[in-house]
């Protein structure tokens, strides 16, 4: 099985002196293709910053990760941007749609920074769109959608590109429950197609209908693969 996404011995420490705060602290982890993995832990473990460090929206302070067999640790700033754009899809608990724009366009920009010819944008946006159940939509502005919908917009723009790796962030954390779950079966489908998804969630509901769990606390990694079954177990203890 090819890994994805492995971090060995990484840190992560913000300020200096009195005010250093260690976000991370000597993290191992590795996650592999196709994987279907949601990160969790109490407020304050490390989980946003160990997301951000694997979406290389941030640098560790030590060590060493390889993404897709790329050590991206230490890369500069261009290149880095490239990679996140070829290689990562990114869905938020906001939407980060552009209002002015229709769903099809709001998907189409990815492409526009990957300098994809102008036919094949629109074909590809038309057929994300599509495969997220949107494609009577394309033509709908963002408040012409639903919160669902919305998101749904968001998850076309992050695969556009077809990337190795989809990283959610909270990406139920605004919706009702009917409307997570049927956000959480496009996940599962994306998965099933050869996709690899990490979530951070804080939502246990959501994170047992991801196959692998990794629980950070304090900056460290304490389970890096509890089954969805255990989580029950160890949220009562923590």
């Amino acid at each position: 099985m090819k890994t994805i996404i492995r971090f060995e011995h990484i840190s992560k420490t913000y300020g200096s002196g009195n005010t250093e705060v260690r976000a991370l602290s000597d993290v191992n982890l590795t996650i592999d293709s196709g994987e279907y993995c949601s990160i969790m832990g109490p407020s304050g473990s490390g989980k946003s910053t160990a997301m951000n460090i694997i979406g290389c929206l941030d640098r560790p302070t030590e060590g060493r990760y390889d993404l897709d067999g790329v050590d991206v640790a230490q890369l500069p700033d261009g290149e880095l941007a490239h990679i996140r754009n070829r290689k990562i899809g990114f869905v938020f608990q906001q939407f980060h749609l552009l209002p002015q724009l229709t769903a099809m366009e709001n998907v189409m920009l990815p492409m526009v920074y990957a300098s994809v010819p102008q036919r094949e944008r629109q074909e590809r946006a038309a057929e994300a769109l599509t495969r997220v159940g949107l494609g009577n939509r394309l033509n709908n502005r963002p408040n012409q959608l639903s919160g669902g919908q919305q998101q749904r917009v968001a998850i076309a723009r992050a695969i556009v590109n077809r990337p190795v790796l989809l990283l959610a962030d909270e990406p139920t954390g605004a919706l009702d429950s009917r409307t997570t779950q049927e956000v959480m079966n496009i996940f599962a489908d994306l998965n099933t197609s050869g996709i690899t998804v990490v979530m951070v969630t804080h939502e246990p509901e959501v994170a047992r209908l991801t196959n692998r769990i990794v629980w950070f606390r304090d900056g460290q990694v304490i389970h890096d693969n509890m089954a969805p079954e255990d989580l029950g177990k160890l949220m009562v203890s923590s």
